[in-house]
């Protein structure tokens, strides 16, 4: 069951980790070129979209299957990979709930010009997200590790 359940959260911590990761080298940027109407305007559609089932279910169901695989392994050879894969996994919630989700409801919610509602948001928005990034892989790489030593 402990091994399932490792593969489980290794896979939704990847898809997460790969969602984060695209708005880095990709959404971003990309959003960097255009001006700032289309940019407010994007990223609202961006942040109402994203609240879905599918990203609930695999941003919520990371955790608590990454917690599930550190308690479930605690006594195994994979504990420490487990341990670490669940607190880098908490790490990126607390990113997330911490900084970013206030981020998109102060641009959801802002009455300013787009100019000034952009940046207020793109920089630190952007930062905070690069930094989820790492904590995401880092949990993905961390169960993964714990997978192929619970294999070998």
């Amino acid at each position: 069951m402990t091994r399932i359940i490792t593969l489980l959260a290794t896979g939704s911590t990847g898809l997460v980790a790969g969602l984060f990761a695209a708005f880095a080298y990709a959404v971003m940027p990309g959003l960097r070129r255009v001006d700032d109407e289309t940019f407010v305007r994007t990223m609202r559609g961006i942040n109402v979209a994203i609240l879905n089932p599918v990203f609930a279910l695999l941003f919520g169901g990371a955790l608590v299957l990454a917690i599930a695989a550190a308690v479930l392994g605690r006594n195994g050879e994979s504990r420490w990979w487990l341990a670490a894969g669940a607190v880098l996994y908490l790490a990126t919630i607390a990113i997330t709930l911490a900084a970013n989700v206030p981020l998109n409801v102060a641009l959801e919610n802002g009455k300013d010009s787009a100019s000034s509602l952009r940046a207020a948001f793109e920089t630190p928005w952007t930062a905070w997200n690069v930094a989820r990034t790492v904590t995401s892989l880092g949990s993905f790489m961390s169960l993964a590790a714990a997978g192929v030593r619970a294999a070998a």
